[in-house]
C-alpha cells in the first residue's frame, strides 16, 4: 500500500510540476544554472571513468582472445558494442543517480527543512514548477554527456588495445566499423532521455516529500539514490526487451 502511494504522489508532483508556470525570465535563468550544476559538473567524472572502462573492456576482450582462429577486430567490435549499448548508458547513469541525484534531494530537501518551500507557496509562486521544472528541462541535455562518455570510451578502447601492442590500429578500425548498425545508436540514446527524466523526477520527489529535520535529508539521500538505481535498472530491462527482442 505504501508503495501504491508513493507512486501516487510522484505523479502527481509530475502534474503538479506543469501547472501553474513560473515568470519565463526566472525560469530560463534557473535552468541555466542546473544546466551548469548537473551536466556540466559531471563531465570530469563522466571523462574520467569512460576512457579507463573503455581501456578495460577492450584489454578484457584481448587477454581472453587465446584462440588464434578468432579474429583480433573482434577486440574493438565488442568494445563498441559494450559502450554503445549498455557502459555508456546505463552505468553511467547509476553513477550519476548517486552524483545528481543525490544533489538534487538534499537540495530540494534541505529547503523543505528549512521551511523555504512554504514560504514560495505563501508568495503564491508554484514550489513544483519552479523547483523541478528546471531539472527536467536541464537533464534534456543529459544525452550529451553520455555522446561524450561514448567517444572517450572507444578512444580509451582503442588507446589500450593498440598502444598495448593487442591489435594494429587499422585492425581496430576494421573492427569499429564492423557490422555497424545505427539502430543502436537510437536504442542508446531513446533510454538515455528516459533515465534522464528518472534521475531529475525521483530524487526530486524523495526530496520534496521528506518529512523530519536535517538528520532526515541525509537518509533521503541514500534513499532517492537506491530508487533511482532500482527503476534505471528496471527501465533498462523493460526498454531492451521492448526495442531489441
Amino acid at each position: 500500500m505504501g508503495y501504491l502511494q508513493s507512486i501516487g504522489e510522484y505523479f502527481l508532483m509530475l502534474k503538479g510540476v506543469f501547472g501553474r508556470m513560473t515568470k519565463t525570465s526566472v525560469l530560463k535563468e534557473l535552468t541555466f544554472k542546473e544546466i551548469d550544476e548537473l551536466v556540466v559538473g559531471s563531465l570530469g567524472i563522466v571523462a574520467f571513468l569512460s576512457f579507463f572502462i573503455g581501456a578495460v573492456v577492450a584489454l578484457q576482450t584481448a587477454l581472453n582472445l587465446e584462440n588464434p582462429l578468432i579474429p583480433k577486430s573482434l577486440i574493438a567490435f565488442a568494445a563498441r558494442q559494450s559502450i554503445i549499448l549498455e557502459f555508456s548508458p546505463t552505468f553511467i547513469s547509476i553513477i550519476m543517480a548517486g552524483k545528481v541525484g543525490s544533489y538534487i534531494t538534499s537540495s530540494i530537501g534541505s529547503m523543505r527543512v528549512t521551511e523555504q518551500i512554504d514560504a514560495l507557496e505563501v508568495m503564491g509562486i508554484n514550489s513544483l514548477n519552479y523547483l523541478i521544472l528546471p531539472k527536467i528541462i536541464a537533464m534534456l541535455t543529459y544525452p550529451f554527456l553520455i555522446a561524450i562518455s561514448m567517444f572517450l570510451g572507444v578512444i580509451g578502447a582503442y588507446t589500450a588495445a593498440v598502444l598495448g601492442g593487442f591489435v594494429p590500429p587499422d585492425i581496430f578500425l576494421q573492427g569499429l566499423q564492423e557490422d555497424f548498425d545505427s539502430y543502436h545508436l537510437f536504442y542508446a540514446f531513446f533510454k538515455t532521455f528516459l533515465f534522464a527524466m528518472i534521475l531529475a523526477t525521483v530524487p526530486s520527489y524523495h526530496g520534496y516529500y521528506m518529512k523530519g529535520g536535517s538528520l532526515e535529508v541525509g537518509k533521503a539521500s541514500t534513499t532517492s539514490f537506491v530508487w533511482t538505481s532500482v527503476v534505471i535498472i528496471v527501465t533498462n530491462y523493460i526498454v531492451t526487451q521492448l526495442l531489441l527482442s
